[in-house]
């Protein structure tokens, strides 16, 4: 078995950051490995691994670490699954509570919105499909830069609504959560790590996989809006 490192470089996405800065520091503690972290948007992180950057480990979307998989950056078959994570619904101060129960309900809520903030990750992109079926105007619309959580643009009073990953809303202060979207447009995402081609240090981050995805860990999950793989 290969000898793990003592440092472990890791570039990963927003959605996971609150449960990940919970677990890692008694993976530290039990195996003596140094955990560096980059935090990226989904996009940005495919742009640097494409401009040379070559963390041990990347952990992001499912379908975004298969691409990177197909492009020979990430390696074959080391795709693990870690978590899901569902999109829901804030509210800024003094806000009614919009109506979750049914996808009628929750557009009726958002067409009354005057100004409704989303994210630039999976669940924004999937969240401007909705939108515009739904007939909103983009004028009432806020989409923030990767690794801005939109709940924060409600909770400056820019805007009455924010949807994002649950995992991401919840640690905004300032907000109310409401709850997750109605089963008929929900989205379920998977995140995953994958392992770098290059990785020096390959070992570690199959051992942090390991434990991120251990019965010890799902609780931790669960606390921060994650279900576990």
């Amino acid at each position: 078995m290969q000898e793990m490192g003592k440092t472990l470089e890791v570039m990963s996405s927003i959605a996971t950051r609150e449960a990940y800065l919970e677990l890692v520091p008694r993976f530290e503690r039990e195996t003596r490995v140094e955990v560096k972290t980059s935090w990226v948007g989904g996009a940005e992180i495919a742009k640097r691994l494409r401009a040379g950057a070559a963390p041990d480990l990347v952990i992001m979307a499912a379908a975004a670490i298969d691409d990177l998989v197909k492009e020979g950056l990430l390696a074959p078959g080391s795709r693990v699954d870690l978590a899901s994570s569902v999109i829901g619904v804030a509210i800024a101060p003094g806000t009614p509570r919009p109506d979750l129960s049914s996808e009628g309900s929750l557009r009726k809520a958002v067409m009354q919105a005057r100004r409704i903030a989303y994210s630039s990750g999976p669940s924004g992109v999937y969240l401007a499909g909705v939108f515009q079926r739904w007939g909103v105007a983009e004028d009432k619309l806020t989409q923030t830069p990767p690794g801005h959580p939109a709940g924060e643009v409600a909770a400056r009073g820019e805007a009455e609504l924010a949807f994002q990953q649950v995992s991401e809303l919840l640690p905004v202060k300032g907000i109310e959560f409401v709850g997750p979207l109605p089963a008929e447009v929900q989205l379920v995402t998977v995140f995953s790590a994958g392992t770098h081609v290059g990785a020096a240090n390959a070992a570690a981050g199959r051992a942090l996989t390991r434990f991120i995805t251990s019965r010890d860990s799902a609780a931790t999950l669960r606390r921060h809006g994650l279900e576990p793989a």
